[in-house]
């Protein structure tokens, strides 16, 4: 015998509701509900560095990439730019800000990049003799790309400028010491002084502690690095921070010891002057031009100082907000045409 089981009074209620939807919407006309708009997550901005492929024998094997503005403003002017260790050359730049000011600016710029095969922390191997010498590894490499974007693009003989990072910078300063022709100026930040360290482990020594040299010995090492193949040298800025937990201020003393000798600059000679962000000492020339500048940042720990953005920006490592920025200062002192 098959019993009927009759509906709840809630299956009943909701099935006459369903129904009296149903007529509701036969009745009345349909209409479009809008949904509000959706609102796109920021996109993070974009580098505009293009790497190039061809450019020699790479017996460093680095990578090399580069900016081109559409507008190039005369005189061609080329700046090679080389980042921190932990840090890429697309990174670096987003953080630095340079390639928008070549292309508001209208120069050139070049970035080397280090790849972990090389360096598992991405550091340019200033440490390394066979990496520093004239004429081989990671330093023949970034001379090649140097050239090759001198060539490319038309660069003026006299407009080429460098800037470096710790050991970007250390490496900026192994090639201002090797090739000073190749450059007008250069700038190294939080770096070390050529011939500091001969391996890993004495590069970990002098970054914590500063290396020992006489002036006179450090100016030799440059000598010999340059091997007397031209009697230009670059002007040179060194920016060092006083709160600097990573390269020891007493490197940036030592840099400023090597290029003193170098240019054969009197110690006592230099110009003072107390700035809002630390103190800084000019040497010139007789004729009034800039060839050392030297700052020591008081606040500054290790990275590289730029002008604070605005709050929701991407931020970078070792990308050091405040009111002064090292691109932008290097730029108005040394680049900007007609400075120096």
């Amino acid at each position: 015998m098959r019993f009927k089981f009759s509906m709840s009074p809630l299956s009943a209620l909701l099935r006459s509701q369903k129904r009296l939807q149903r007529r509701l919407e036969k009745a009345m006309p349909k209409l479009r509900v809008s949904e509000p708009p959706k609102v796109s997550k920021p996109r993070a901005p974009r580098s505009g560095l293009v790497q190039v492929h061809a450019f020699g024998s790479n017996p460093g094997r680095l990578r090399m990439f580069e900016y081109v503005p559409s507008t190039r403003r005369d005189p061609a002017t080329l700046v090679v730019v080389l980042h921190g260790c932990l840090q890429t050359a697309k990174q670096y730049d987003r953080g630095s800000g340079w390639s928008r000011m070549a292309r508001d600016r209208g120069f050139v710029l070049l970035y080397p990049e280090q790849t972990k095969e090389n360096n598992h922390n991405l550091c340019f191997n200033w440490f390394r003799p066979s990496m520093v010498a004239r004429d081989r590894g990671e330093l023949m490499s970034i001379r090649q790309m140097i050239e090759h974007a001198i060539e490319r693009h038309g660069i003026a003989e006299s407009r080429v400028f460098i800037q470096g990072l710790s050991a970007g910078g250390a490496m900026a300063n192994a090639l201002l010491v090797t090739y000073p022709h190749l450059f007008a100026a250069g700038h190294v930040v939080g770096g070390l002084p050529y011939g500091a360290a001969r391996d890993a482990m004495s590069a970990l020594s002098v970054m914590k502690s500063g290396p020992r040299r006489q002036r006179r010995e450090w100016g030799d090492l440059a000598r010999s690095a340059a091997g007397g193949v031209s009697s230009r040298k670059p002007a040179v800025a060194i920016w060092q921070g006083r709160a600097d937990r990573v390269v020891s201020p007493g490197n940036g003393e030592a840099l400023l010891a090597q290029w003193l000798d170098f240019h054969g600059l009197d110690e006592l000679a230099g110009q003072s002057e107390v700035r809002p962000e630390g103190s800084m000492i000019v040497w010139k020339d007789e004729n009034g031009r800039r060839l050392v500048e030297y700052r020591l940042l008081d606040a500054l720990d290790h990275g590289l100082p730029v002008i604070a953005r605005r709050a929701g920006s991407e931020r970078q490592a070792y990308m050091l907000e405040g009111a002064i920025g090292a691109p932008q200062q290097f730029y108005k002192t040394f680049i900007r045409p007609g400075r120096m």
